[in-house]
């Protein structure tokens, strides 16, 4: 029996469809909403944070670097300044091909293959491609030249100008202003961010690290409108950047060049200060080296050839160079036996070439192993008795003989704008205990009286010294800086003047040290010799190595880096002192014979006009009023 046939519901297939397009609208409209809730979530309730970065897309703060402050001489000459600097950049967008462009820069310029891989990974450096990306640096005339002549061949090549710190002065001042160089990693971490974020140079030494803050300025900014790709369409805002404060120093190149030229090619070091003020004339460290080697980064095998030089010419001797003070010392502790009451200026010491402790058979000797006889004070500085000072050393002690000289700058740093000065040592008791544990020995105490044993000092402390005998103990901590725009710098911890029980102690001793350059039988009488004004000084040598007991000293069994330091220190004119001078000679073995001409150079360079009279200013004040009438 055939099955029936079913006929099609239609209104059952109307329901089903019916209710899918239901649901169907159902779910859409739910979508609708649920994108409408989203748009009113982002465009009205985060609507200034969006905002914000839409701005930030399209509105960019690029830094402007300042200009650094410029450095001076007392006279006005430049000694560091900003010159402009002419550097080679590509825009990969502009150029095309690029590898080709590269190949014709080689090409016009002469370059190497090496220079060629250089450039082509510093192009691969760059962010963006219509961003110039500097790739030569340092252009000579003749390079400028040459890529202007073939400009066709370059497309997207230009020569950009910068200001780079320059030091036209070279090699005279290296030591005392300093150099700048590129930051790196370390300084970055602890520099200021905003404003540094267009500088890529930083003081490493000298008045250039010590015054940062001062030269380097204010960063400016500013805003710029960009496209989608971060190209700038136009300027928005400008702020102007403040450029760093112009430093006028005390030094003075003539002086400086008159030092150099002392000097004579040797090495050592040299110290000029006015004493009223603390003002540094001059500073010189020989061997010295260019500074502008290092503005834009130094090549290795140049930085090695001045790291491993035997000479050291990026060692300042003058702040960081330690040398036993020798006699120099002498006039200083010959204030502190005055002083304390040990001696006065008649005391006498009877010399016979040496000098011996009660109940010790060591012999400490005299350099005149001959022997002065009897000597009283003024001898004794005139003479540079070595005999006379041991016995004025054992009387004192090493305590008090440690207290003075502290009050005279000895183991203390004495600069006020010098950060890389080294403080010295001058050893006591309780020194030699935390460092060697060891007791004191009376020996010990007698050599500290002629300037050896343990006693260290820089050729700038030797100078502060002399300076504040020369100044009747009055302190003026010595400084680079004359004026920081217009302004005096200020000293923060101004050290205590040292005050004698009797001022005229000051008078006894400087009378010693002029009897040193002009009585018969002062040992620098030779470099006073026809001197226009009154000198007080005093000679020192420093031993390199020891010499064994009884034994004589002989150049000729030692090396030349093995012979003793020649040192000096002086002041003039000796009645009213507006100059003092310390020097060391490395090596010069003599004090009297090698550093005083030195001396007297330096002091006829400052003192003397160029028919080579006295400057009315340094004359004495009769001389000066006889003039004037």
């Amino acid at each position: 029996m055939s099955q029936p046939i079913r006929l099609k519901d239609h209104e059952k297939d109307a329901r089903l469809v019916r209710n899918r397009v239901v649901v169907g609208a159902v779910a859409i409209i739910l979508l609708i909403c649920v994108l409408i809730a989203r748009l009113y979530y982002l465009q009205i309730i985060q609507y200034d944070y969006h905002s914000t970065l839409s701005e930030n897309n399209r509105v960019h703060v690029q830094p402007i670097p300042p200009t650094r402050g410029l450095i001076f001489d007392r006279n006005g000459v430049v000694v560091a300044d900003n010159r402009p600097s002419f550097s080679l950049s590509m825009t990969r967008e502009r150029a095309g091909d690029w590898q080709a462009v590269l190949d014709s820069i080689v090409e016009v310029l002469e370059l190497t293959p090496d220079d060629r891989a250089l450039f082509e990974k510093r192009m691969k450096q760059g962010r963006r491609p219509f961003e110039p990306v500097p790739i030569l640096f340092e252009l000579n005339e003749e390079q400028i030249a040459r890529v202007a002549v073939n400009q066709f061949r370059l497309p997207g090549v230009e020569v950009v100008a910068q200001l780079v710190r320059h030091y036209p002065q070279g090699a005279h001042f290296a030591h005392s202003v300093g150099y700048v160089g590129r930051i790196n990693e370390k300084e970055l971490k602890t520099l200021d961010p905003v404003n540094y974020s267009g500088t890529h140079h930083i003081g490493k030494t000298g008045i250039e690290r010590f015054y940062e803050d001062d030269l380097h300025g204010q960063v400016g900014y500013e805003e710029v409108e960009t496209n989608a790709r971060g190209r700038v369409l136009r300027v928005l805002k400008r702020t102007d950047p403040k450029p760093g404060k112009d430093i006028v120093l005390s030094l003075d190149i003539k002086l400086q060049e008159a030092a150099e030229a002392a000097l004579g090619g040797r090495r050592g070091a040299v110290v000029a200060l006015d004493p009223r003020t603390g003002e540094v004339l001059a500073m010189v460290s020989q061997p010295s080296f260019d500074p502008n080697l290092f503005v834009t980064g130094i090549s290795f095998k140049a930085y090695a050839e001045l790291r491993d030089s035997i000479d050291r010419p990026l060692f300042n001797r003058v702040l960081r160079g330690l040398y036993p003070p020798g006699s120099t010392i002498k006039p200083a502790v010959a204030i502190a036996g005055l002083d304390s009451g040990v001696v006065n200026a008649s005391s006498r010491v009877f010399d016979p070439g040496y000098y011996q402790l009660p109940n010790y058979d060591h012999k400490y000797r005299n350099w005149n192993r001959t022997g002065d006889g009897w000597v009283d004070l003024d001898t004794a500085i005139m003479r540079s008795n070595d005999t006379y000072f041991y016995d004025l050393a054992h009387k004192m002690g090493i305590d008090r003989l440690s207290t003075y000289m502290n009050k005279f700058g000895i183991g203390q740093r004495v600069a006020l704008d010098m950060f890389e000065e080294s403080s010295g040592l001058m050893p006591s008791r309780e020194w030699k205990r935390a460092t060697r544990r060891q007791a004191w020995f009376p020996g010990e105490t007698l050599i500290l009286g002629i300037g050896q044993g343990y006693m260290q000092a820089t050729p700038l402390q030797l100078a502060q010294a002399t300076a504040l005998i020369a100044n009747k103990g009055v302190w003026n901590r010595p400084h680079l800086a004359k004026t920081i725009e217009g302004q005096q710098p200020v000293d923060p911890n101004p050290m205590d003047d040292i005050v004698l029980r009797d001022k005229s102690d000051w008078a006894k001793v400087t009378h010693g040290m002029e009897q040193v350059m002009h009585n018969a039988r002062g040992t620098a009488r030779k470099a006073a010799a026809g001197a226009q004004y009154r000198i007080a000084g005093k000679s020192g040598t420093a031993q390199v190595v020891a010499i064994k007991q009884g034994e004589k000293y002989d150049r000729n069994k030692l090396q030349e880096r093995h012979r003793d330091h020649a040192l000096f220190v002086a002041f003039a004119p000796a009645d009213a002192p507006k100059i003092v001078v310390s020097v060391m000679v490395e090596n010069g073995e003599s004090g009297s014979g090698v550093a005083a001409p030195v001396v007297r150079q330096i002091m006829d360079a400052w003192l003397l006009d160029e028919s080579g009279r006295l400057k009315p200013e340094y004359a004495p004040a009769t001389v000066a009023q006889e003039k004037a009438l």
